[in-house]
């Protein structure tokens, strides 16, 4: 199973180390209740990695990409491949590991994009990334020099992949995926960056969440939400009768206007919207790496602009937003 001493005897030293105090249990008891049916597979699949040294080339500035300055054979890339595969699906992402590239359902690096230009640089800040999935974006918040990043996701086969990619990349980076919820972590007031990107609907209590994230900030800290949303004034919320997207687990759907109210009610300021777009079935959708259905399964055939259910197709929001 993975050790979290390494991650423990950082924060001993640094402004999470409150943590320690409720940390080694809650990540124990998740040991002890995983019961994934795969996860004896993937733990023999991961520790073949371990034999793979950090890579010599590593940009996370532009990219998620590493490379030794020896590039692996075209037989050893094809065996690194069939183990990366063994961890299908690869849902965010993309990845290029030693001439591996790895085609997530999702382009990630767009999503990246849309948000970086409004960030307050994260050049030597401690970052959360609640619902990190299997860490993309944590790399790339480690491109920015961040000082540390951790990101919480219950996911064991993200855990699996964050780990891969980790080995891979340098495990003495600064970087930690811890696989539980955030309503697991004790209150910190210490992250000066929190974000939560594809989180806000899946929660039964979306203003718990938005609390959630608060108590994790520090005085002055910047948070970063994305989430799906509709078009309307600040009293529109969809909530569907049973499924959106085919999605079984979603809950709430505020237009961007009523999320920034739900934000100035849960006393952030400077509450601002920097970004809304329509999803596009260029940057979500089956690859190769990801070979279940994916968004154009999931919208009307028909009429585009609606999902199979008849609801508004899927809309992203980005909103920042600071703690006092």
């Amino acid at each position: 199973m993975i050790d979290f001493s390494d991650f423990y005897q950082q924060i001993a030293k640094n402004r999470l180390s409150p943590w320690l105090t409720t940390l080694p249990s809650e990540l124990e008891g998740w040991i002890q209740d995983n019961r994934h049916g795969d996860m004896p597979q993937w733990l023999r699949v991961l520790r073949k990695f371990a034999s793979y040294e950090s890579a010599d080339q590593v940009d996370l500035k532009t990219q998620v990409a590493c490379q030794y300055d020896q590039p692996l054979s075209a037989g050893l890339q094809t065996k690194l491949e069939n183990l990366l595969q063994s961890f299908h699906p690869w849902r965010k992402g993309p990845f290029h590991l030693h001439g591996v590239h790895i085609d997530t359902e999702w382009r990630s690096d767009w999503k990246w994009d849309r948000v970086l230009p409004h960030l307050s640089p994260l050049k030597g800040r401690y970052v959360l990334d609640v619902g990190c999935g299997n860490g993309y974006h944590m790399w790339r918040m480690l491109g920015e020099e961040a000082k540390m990043v951790v990101g919480v996701d219950p996911s064991a086969l993200f855990l699996m992949q964050f780990e891969t990619v980790k080995q891979l990349v340098g495990r003495e980076r600064p970087v930690h995926l811890l696989p539980l919820g955030i309503e697991q972590l004790t209150p910190s007031h210490a992250f000066d960056t929190v974000f939560s990107m594809g989180v806000l609907y899946h929660r039964r209590s979306p203003i718990d969440h938005l609390l959630q994230l608060r108590d994790q900030l520090t005085s002055g800290g910047e948070l970063v939400l994305e989430t799906l949303v509709i078009d309307g004034d600040e009293s529109d919320v969809l909530v569907p009768i049973d499924r959106y997207g085919q999605m079984r687990n979603v809950w709430f759907f505020p237009s961007a206007k009523a999320l920034k109210l739900w934000l100035e009610k849960c006393d952030f300021v400077d509450v601002r919207i920097v970004d809304e777009c329509v999803t596009s079935t260029d940057e979500q959708r089956s690859t190769a790496w990801m070979r279940n259905q994916s968004l154009p399964d999931y919208l009307d055939p028909n009429d585009s602009s609606k999902t199979i259910e008849g609801y508004p197709a899927p809309k992203r929001a980005i909103l920042i937003a600071k703690k006092p």
